[in-house]
């Protein structure tokens, strides 16, 4: 064989095995590629099952429910620890349990100790709460430590931001409406969503989630997304809106899928319209 002849064939061969190499899967993606519908609906495909949480768990908040998937194949899921804000308790953020731990995640919603606590208090229940689900006898067998995420409303959203400061091997921390008299968080290199609205009266958005949003370095993935009208609880209840950027979020960040970075990046628009009055991001991530 010439030696052109032989060239062309060892070329062509090379052009084989490198078009035939299959890409690595994300070991931590799961579920359908998502859609707009979807992500909206935010219910996924595993059953769950829930877990009740005894005050004696832990010294650092009160009681609480744990919600996880049903599987039977030694999965490892990420885990989600939320907090309530001043005066309210698990119900400030449990409807978004189920849905989450659907979608492939063990999720602990509980009780602050006093409902007076603190965002600092309640960012380290937080991650109190994320110990607890590392080593709970119903949880302990199916969680990835590694993958750990936080949310919170008002206070607890707060307590997000002292958490992902305290611990910044946080996958993710998603404020709701978040409260906080700190409003400068430069040392945050946490994966970080911040949700207010243009109307709340409590935690106004020019004294709160936006000075957090803007002090978190433009390195740190990063978005604030404000609603145009509700109160400082609209995020407190299971709507379409509620739902899609919060589980775009967790997904890409605490389970690095990027199927979900079209739905926040570069923002809801892909999701629908008419729903939010700002969005930004520190995209493309």
């Amino acid at each position: 064989m010439h030696l052109r002849h032989l060239l062309v064939a060892v070329l062509a061969l090379a052009a084989i095995a490198v078009t035939s190499t299959p890409a690595v899967a994300n070991p931590f993606a799961k579920g359908p590629d998502p859609t707009a519908s979807f992500v909206r609906a935010g219910q996924g495909p595993y059953g769950v099952t829930a877990v009740r949480v005894t005050d004696a768990a832990s010294n650092s908040f009160g009681t609480g429910m744990i919600w996880r998937p049903v599987t039977t194949t030694g999965e490892k899921f990420g885990i989600i620890a939320m907090a309530p804000g001043f005066l309210e308790d698990t119900t400030a953020t449990s409807w978004l349990g189920q849905k989450l731990a659907s979608n492939g995640f063990v999720v602990m919603a509980f009780n602050t100790n006093t409902p007076f606590d603190q965002p600092p208090a309640r960012g380290k229940a937080l991650l109190a709460a994320l110990d607890h689900m590392k080593v709970a006898a119903s949880t302990v067998n199916i969680v990835d430590p590694t993958r750990q995420a936080v949310i919170g409303h008002s206070m607890g959203g707060g307590g997000t931001l002292t958490a992902a400061k305290a611990r910044p091997s946080l996958k993710a921390a998603i404020g709701l409406a978040s409260w906080h008299t700190d409003g400068t968080w430069p040392e945050i290199t946490t994966p970080n969503l911040q949700i207010g609205v243009a109307d709340d009266v409590i935690a106004p958005t020019f004294m709160h989630v936006i000075p957090f949003y803007n002090s978190i370095p433009a390195t740190t993935p990063k978005a604030y997304l404000e609603y145009g009208s509700g109160s400082h609880f609209a995020t407190n209840s299971y709507t379409p809106r509620n739902m899609a950027t919060v589980l775009s979020w967790v997904k890409r960040f605490v389970d690095n899928d990027t199927r979900y970075s079209q739905f926040i990046c570069p923002g809801p628009s892909a999701l629908t319209s008419g729903e939010f009055s700002v969005y930004r991001s520190s995209c493309p991530f």
